[in-house]
This record gives C-alpha cells, sequence and structure tokens, in this order.
C-alpha cells in the first residue's frame, strides 16, 4: 500500500524548458501509449502508430522551431504538454498525434490537407476540431462562436476533440502568467461558462473541478492566495495526526489482505470552498481508499467504521448507484481521534473513470445523450445556449407511468420532461401528475421522480414558458412554435 497525490499536471519552472525534460515528456508519452494500447494491437499496428507518433514529433518540432510563447518559453513545450495530458487520460495515439500538431495549422505554413496526408483522417479531423476559425471578414466575437460552433459540430462526430480541448485549455491556464489581466480574466470566464460544464457532462469530474479551480485564481486571485494559505496552515498542523491515521489504516487492511492505495486529497479552490476554511479538515480534505473490487470496498468501510466511529447520517452508497455527477464511491465520514474526516472508498477502475470520465476504459457513456445536447446547442438562438449547457453538467434520473427511465438535466422542470418524450407532447402538455400528485410544468423535477402528462386538444404554448423551461430542446421546440405563431398573425393582418 502507497499514499500518492497528483495533481492533473504541475507547470513548470521557466528553467525546466530545455532538451532534457523534452525527451522525459516524449518517454514518458510514449511509455503511457504502449502500456495502456500495446496489448490490443497487433505488431505491426503498434510499429505503425510508434512511427508515426515520432513523425509528428518530428514535424511539431520543426515547425514550431523558432516560435516563443508570450512567456518566452520555447512553444513546442505546449503542445508537448497537451500530448503528455492526453496520454495519461487513456487517449489514444490518434488523439496524442493530434495534440502534438494541434497548432501546426493555425500558427505555421503545415495546412491540414498536409496533416491529412501524412496521419490520415481520423487525426485531421481531431486537429481540425482545435483550430480556430479564420475569416478576415467576420468579427473577433463571431469568429470566437463560430469556432464553439465548429467545435459543437466535430464534437459530435468524435467526442475526443472536446476533450483535447480541454487538456489544451488546462496548459493555458498553468502558463497565462504572461497575459494582459483582461485576456486572462476573459479566457478564465469562458472556460467556466463552456469548457467546465461540458466536462462534467463527459463524466470528468476531477478535469471540471481542476478546470474551474485554474481559472476561479485567475479571476479571484487574492481569495485564491488566502485559501491556498489556510490549506497549507492545515495541512501543516494536521501532517502528523493523519500520517498516524495513513499507518492504523494500512495496518488494518494489511492484516485483512486488502490490497489498497489510499491518497490525500485536498479540496481545489473554489468560492464554497473559500467560505468553508473556517470549518477544517472535515470541509477541505478527503482520505481516498482505493481497492480491486466491490466486495474489497465494503470490507473496506466494515473495517474502517470498526476502527473510528462514523458520523452518523454521513454515510452514501455511490457504487450501485452512481451521484448525480457519475461519481461512484462509498463516502463517510468518522471521527478519528480528534480529527474528523472524509474518506471516500471505490475501486481502482472506478477511479479511473471518476477522473478519466468517457475516455477511461468501460466507462458507459450515455452517446445518445451527449450527441442530442450539442446538437440543441447548434440549433438555437445563438451558437451556445449557456444557462442550458451549465445545467446539462449534472443529470437526475427520473421515470415514465410505464417505469422508462428518462435521464435529464438537474434542475429541469416537467415542461421539459414532456418535451423529452416528444415534441407534440410538449406543445400539447398543460400540466402534469409527478409521483401521483398535481403539479405546473413549472415544477422542478427531482431525482427519482415518476411523471404523468396531462395534455390539451391543442397546444397552449406561452412566451413564459421558455422561463420554465431549461433543457435546450424544450427551449428550442417553444421558439420555434412562438415564432410560427407570430408569423400566422402577421399573414392573417396581411389578408
Amino acid at each position: 500500500m502507497e499514499t500518492i497525490h497528483h495533481p492533473i499536471a504541475e507547470p513548470e519552472a521557466p528553467e525546466n524548458y530545455d532538451d532534457k525534460r523534452q525527451v522525459r515528456l516524449i518517454n514518458e508519452i510514449m511509455e503511457l501509449l504502449v502500456t495502456h494500447y500495446g496489448g490490443s494491437l497487433s505488431e505491426p499496428v503498434l510499429d505503425k502508430s510508434i512511427d508515426n507518433l515520432q513523425k509528428a514529433i518530428s514535424l511539431a518540432q520543426k515547425a514550431h522551431r523558432h516560435q516563443l510563447r508570450k512567456s518566452g518559453e520555447p512553444y513546442f513545450f505546449h503542445p508537448l504538454r497537451v500530448a503528455h495530458l492526453a496520454a495519461r487520460h487513456w487517449m489514444d495515439f490518434a488523439s496524442v498525434n493530434a495534440a502534438i500538431l494541434h497548432d501546426v495549422v493555425e500558427d505555421t505554413p503545415t495546412t491540414l490537407e498536409d496533416v491529412s496526408a501524412m496521419f490520415g483522417e481520423e487525426t485531421s479531423l481531431l486537429v481540425d476540431g482545435l483550430t480556430k476559425v479564420d475569416d478576415d471578414l467576420l468579427s473577433r466575437s463571431v469568429l470566437k462562436q463560430q469556432t464553439y460552433r465548429k467545435q459543437v459540430l466535430l464534437a459530435v462526430r468524435d467526442v475526443r476533440v472536446l476533450c483535447l480541448k480541454f487538456w489544451d485549455r488546462f496548459d493555458n491556464l498553468q502558463t497565462i502568467q504572461a497575459l494582459n489581466p483582461e485576456k486572462q480574466r476573459l479566457i478564465a470566464e469562458e472556460t467556466r461558462t463552456i469548457y467546465v460544464p461540458l466536462a462534467r457532462h463527459l463524466g470528468m469530474g476531477r478535469v471540471a473541478t481542476e478546470l474551474d479551480a485554474l481559472s476561479l485564481t485567475i479571476l479571484y486571485p487574492t481569495r485564491a492566495k488566502r485559501y491556498s494559505a489556510a490549506v497549507a496552515e492545515l495541512r501543516k498542523s494536521y501532517e502528523s495526526t493523519l500520517g498516524l491515521i495513513r499507518s492504523e489504516i494500512h495496518n488494518i487492511l494489511e492484516h485483512h489482505k486488502i490490497d489498497a492505495l489510499v491518497r490525500d486529497r485536498w479540496r481545489p479552490f473554489s468560492i464554497i470552498a473559500a467560505r468553508s476554511t473556517a470549518r477544517g479538515l472535515p470541509a477541505l480534505y478527503t482520505l481516498d481508499v482505493l481497492v480491486d473490487s466491490f466486495m474489497d470496498a465494503y470490507h473496506t468501510l466494515g473495517l474502517l467504521h470498526r476502527l473510528y466511529p462514523p458520523i452518523p447520517g454521513k454515510l452514501r452508497d455511490h457504487l450501485n448507484m452512481p451521484s448525480q455527477y457519475g461519481y461512484q464511491a462509498l463516502k463517510t465520514s468518522v471521527q478519528a481521534g480528534e480529527a474528523r474526516l472524509r474518506i471516500e472508498i471505490t475501486t481502482r477502475k472506478l477511479a479511473r473513470f471518476n477522473d478519466s470520465g468517457v475516455l477511461a476504459p468501460g466507462f458507459e457513456f450515455r452517446s445518445k445523450n451527449f450527441e442530442e445536447l450539442m446538437q440543441s446547442l447548434i440549433e438555437g438562438e445563438s451558437a451556445f445556449d449557456m444557462d442550458s449547457l451549465r445545467l446539462a453538467s449534472a443529470s437526475i434520473q427520473v421515470y415514465t407511468p410505464q417505469g422508462e427511465v428518462r435521464t435529464l438535466p438537474e434542475g429541469c422542470s416537467a415542461l421539459d420532461f414532456a418535451f423529452n418524450i416528444h415534441e407534440q407532447l410538449g406543445l400539447h402538455a398543460v400540466r402534469v401528475r409527478i409521483n401521483g400528485k398535481t403539479r405546473q410544468l413549472k415544477a422542478r423535477l427531482m431525482d427519482g421522480d415518476q411523471i404523468d402528462v396531462e395534455i390539451a386538444d391543442q397546444p397552449s404554448v406561452l412566451p413564459k414558458w421558455l422561463e420554465w423551461a431549461v433543457t435546450p430542446r424544450a427551449r428550442n421546440s417553444i421558439r420555434r412554435y412562438l415564432r410560427s405563431k407570430v408569423r400566422q398573425r402577421g399573414g392573417k393582418s396581411q389578408a
């Protein structure tokens, strides 16, 4: 058993931008890819994949040779770090090649056709998804909206486009200090508005949390500094206590022959976390325990409750029933001597899901829900329906009267449910019965609700429905219907 804690990535000091570090990153990328995919690929395919990776590295090195970022670092380190993040999170050879090449089309004479000819259409599609729209006739704001739209369209075809964008944005946020403050603020706000909820929607909770923390640190640097200092002081004061607790847990699990990995997790910066510093350790620290199987997880929970008294009402079983964010673990709080702390127990496999979401091997991704969300965002009044996107990052499960499960965004209304079933059902809805009780269409749904929609012979759509609905599908249908009614009235008045 060992105790570990690895953040997604650490920013490098300027003196580390040298050939030695470059070689180390390349070797680690190669090792990760061979470890993850070497066993599933035939020897000829693996050899060709490695050759293509080396070609991509060589091309990017030459293309970026004389380029420096605004921070002064050699430009090639940026795509190399993005590729390293991709490889660490189970992305394949084509994805890593695209990460390495993702800026060559945008910033060098290399064209998308060149990439396609050298590496194939798969890599070319991913590079295209990371390349900004370029048109001298469009304003900067329109170009940005068109770039979002392009990423969404390509993400419907291949979700890896968005995942690569997360790693690109992650590295940009960590090396953003050379930009002017206003530019930093815009990038941070964009990240929180678009990429954080998309990461949550893809099950990448840890990625979303750390992207959010990096963005908030840029937006609220003073609060972030105070929070960092408070966590550092807490870590120092509890260092020996937590060491003793880990040792006791190690001993009891080893005695019962449970192979476990224990890791400390300190809460990343957020406004809520900053307000919780007065609550101390229980609010800012979690001890993660990773085991091999569900049986080991429940056995570990029993042993820990035998070792330390559990706090009543704090046990949550999200192993068999995932939380609304898709997280799967046993959660408990215990009193370990003078320290009250949270403990989360999960399997190594589920830990990969919790960290990497859709990218983790075996993750059950609701691709149909994702495609519908992306399509409805495209069909909206603007390039992105920001409120709907934010709400779509957490989901609930509700039921039809026949017991069919429907997955909807947290915070949605009964009206959203009706449109989720069918557009005509939504347009003709007048009221609903939630768990047998009559409710208005604006009633907010809770996880586990059963909903029966009552309808009228004619549509009764009202403009205020746009305030009740939160899903892009419902809002788009309501807008279309209201516009059609306006056109019909206009036609009649002219007649």
